[in-house]
């Protein structure tokens, strides 16, 4: 009995250790400014997921496990997970890379000929073209892509107890569409007695009827509850929509 307890404990305590979560956080500069486009990977799983535009971030993982924080024209941050990351929010600072530029050594003070003069104080060709391209790359904006989300993927949600700030909707109620259409099938509007061609204007019909989805369209997310939430939406509209066109 006593080992049967063991075992039991130990296979409790192994599922508790190894469960699974996910870690948010978001991504600043020095001064503060959020970073888009910032690369986080965990070593562990090598999954590999971008900062948004308000340099929030969420990604699979555990305590101990390794995140990486990549981004051009920044120092490279590692960050192991603790159990106080998993809780709340994590905070990652990038430091922008520091690029050398070679000294100019002045061999000889001024002669007073200004030919002379000009090409000794002059900066050499390949130092005036590096920092004109320095110039260029500060000056220029960041990479415009904005992270549309894709039927079926993750897209920032967020967590219960946890605000990320302001989160535009990811989704509209045709990604919703699209997603409920790739999710159900045909075969499922087919035992409906929905042809084929009629799926988009069904679709839309039990959106219109009251289906609840605000949330799904902020984060473009629907998860397996609210595709069953929809299926048990579809039979209180099914009747009603097979019903002549002036009773709807």
């Amino acid at each position: 009995m006593k080992l049967k307890l063991f075992f039991f404990f130990s296979f409790i305590f192994f599922i508790h250790t190894n469960a699974q979560s996910y870690i948010f956080g978001k991504v600043t500069t020095e001064g503060g400014s959020e970073i888009q486009d910032v690369n986080i990977i965990n070593i562990r799983t090598d999954e590999t997921v971008m900062s948004n535009t308000d340099g929030h971030f969420m990604i699979a993982g555990r305590v101990g496990d390794e995140l990486r924080f990549i981004r051009s024209g920044y120092e490279r941050v590692t960050k192991i997970i603790s159990q106080e990351n998993v809780q709340s929010p994590l905070a990652v600072t990038l430091v922008r890379a520091t690029i050398h530029i070679p000294e100019v050594e002045v061999k000889q003070g001024i002669t007073g000929n200004l030919k002379i003069d000009s090409k000794m104080y002059n900066k050499p060709k390949k130092v005036e073209k590096l920092s004109k391209e320095i110039d260029l790359y500060i000056a220029q904006k960041s990479d415009p892509r904005i992270l549309a989300a894709k039927a079926g993927e993750f897209v920032q949600p967020k967590g219960e107890g946890f605000y990320i700030g302001k989160v535009k909707d990811q989704w509209d109620d045709i990604d919703l569409t699209k997603y409920l259409k790739a999710s159900l099938g045909d075969n499922y509007f087919a035992n409906l007695k929905i042809d084929k061609p009629q799926i988009d204007h069904f679709i839309a019909y039990v959106l219109a009827g009251g289906f609840e989805r605000r949330k799904i369209l902020k984060y473009g997310f629907c998860s397996d509850a609210d595709l069953n939430r929809f299926q048990r939406f579809v039979l209180t509209r099914i009747a009603s929509y097979r019903a002549p066109q002036t009773q709807r």
